[in-house]
């Protein structure tokens, strides 16, 4: 496309205005464990004071998509809490909006069968809207990305689908990232979801094309695809498993590499899928220069969180001092007489005299005792650790008392593991 910059900023922001976001919020996160038990992957803490949706939505109010469905289903009160407090100050005389759209059997008796199907379950509700594009996003996902030239390559190659991407290695996609080929214009002409032996790109051995779980829709072939596929009693309802393999024949369906805009090398983006993944993100951002700037006027990650009184470092004696080294203490936080090292306290911890945190996340509202020592751990939210507790030193002992050892040698503590029944999140 041959403009100058004004011209394709306009462009872009047309396309923008004339595209809703449907994100895809109702997944469980199996493979977070006890993390997702009572709770939604999407509405997960994340980054000392925000939840995973709020990057996806974020990402598209930067962008200018200002039009936006959440899709909602597994144990969603603490996510639909927080969008009803975080995400409702839109303005709807200007047509922009955060609509939260659970799991209502409108269709049919069943609830949301697939992600496909989450889409055909709410077509009613995209119509009234009269969309050009339907801009559909994976809910659970960490990263920052501007929608528009997404939106505007989509336009410009005249697609049917397009499909943002992210080459990861073979071996972290396997079994767990759709996988996809293309020809050298870009075009998808093959797709595998989530293949246990996945191809290398062509040149670069090691290294594959991974769906992001990103898609854009011209809207008329969105419908005619999802109720095609409802119609189709073999079918999961997934787009990654059915609707993607059975268009890539026959329609025009592109790979949107995403990359960074300034390096062109490849951008920031995780998957916090498993314990291991979600607490390595979280230690990426404790950091000197992480890849993800939180700290990024220009692109910032909206949120709700609770008014806090600053966080307090308190006591200056030789064997109780109130210290935390290249950490991320959130508001709230009280760390008294403690030490923490390379750790992110979530908001209103408190960590008591002579206890050691190092290489750890400790999620929201959890307590500390005295002399406690907690290494490479994920401390649910509102634990409290009893005095003198030790975990992540021991792994065997760590299990005797119920607690999650990874492979990797993390360990995840819960309020149900100590006997803490909260059965709610907040």
């Amino acid at each position: 496309m041959e403009q100058n910059n004004n011209e394709y900023a306009r462009h872009v922001s047309l396309l923008t205005r004339d595209t809703l976001a449907l994100v895809l919020a109702g997944g469980q996160g199996s493979r977070l464990r006890e993390l997702t038990t009572w709770r939604a992957k999407p509405g997960l803490h994340f980054g000392g004071k925000f939840r995973i949706i709020d990057f996806p939505l974020s990402n598209c109010i930067n962008s200018g998509v200002r039009r936006i469905g959440v899709l909602t289903q597994y144990k969603a009160h603490s996510l639909i809490r927080h969008l009803v407090h975080g995400w409702s100050w839109f303005r709807a005389s200007k047509r922009e909006f955060v609509e939260i759209l659970p799991a209502s059997q409108r269709v049919g008796g069943e609830w949301y069968r697939g992600t496909a199907d989450a889409i055909y379950q709410n077509l009613d509700i995209i119509r009234t809207h009269s969309p050009r594009f339907v801009l559909v996003l994976a809910g659970d996902h960490v990263y920052k990305m501007d929608y528009g030239p997404f939106l505007a390559m989509h336009d410009e190659l005249d697609a049917d689908m397009t499909v943002s991407c992210v080459e990861v290695p073979v071996e972290e996609a396997a079994g767990e990232l759709g996988v996809m080929t293309v020809d050298e214009s870009g075009r998808v002409i093959a797709f595998d979801e989530k293949p246990e032996q996945p191809n290398s790109i062509p040149g670069k051995p090691g290294i594959c094309l991974a769906s992001m779980g990103n898609y854009i829709f011209n809207t008329e072939f969105l419908y005619e695809q999802v109720i095609k596929d409802a119609d189709t009693t073999e079918s999961v309802h997934d787009f990654g498993r059915n609707i993607i393999p059975g268009i890539i024949d026959d329609y025009r369906v592109y790979a949107y590499p995403y990359n960074d805009p300034v390096t062109g090398k490849q951008a920031y983006w995780r998957d916090v899928g498993t314990l291991d993944a979600y607490w390595s993100a979280n230690m990426e951002l404790v950091s000197v220069s992480p890849q993800l700037n939180l700290y990024d006027t220009d692109w910032p990650v909206n949120t709700h969180q609770w008014q806090s009184p600053p966080a307090k470092f308190i006591f200056d004696e030789d064997e109780r001092r109130g210290t935390a080294i290249q950490s991320m203490v959130s508001g709230g936080c009280v760390v008294s007489g403690a030490e923490v090292r390379g750790s992110m306290l979530f908001s209103r911890v408190r960590v008591n005299d002579r206890s050691l945190v190092v290489d750890s996340v400790i999620l929201p509202d959890v307590v500390i005792g005295e002399n406690c020592r907690i290494n490479r751990a994920i401390i649910d939210r509102g634990a409290v650790i009893e005095a003198g507790t030790v975990i992540g030193e021991d792994h065997d002992a760590d299990r005797q008392r119920g607690f999650r050892v990874t492979d990797s040698g993390l360990t995840l503590v819960t309020p149900d593991m100590l006997g803490q029944s909260l059965h709610f999140t907040r």
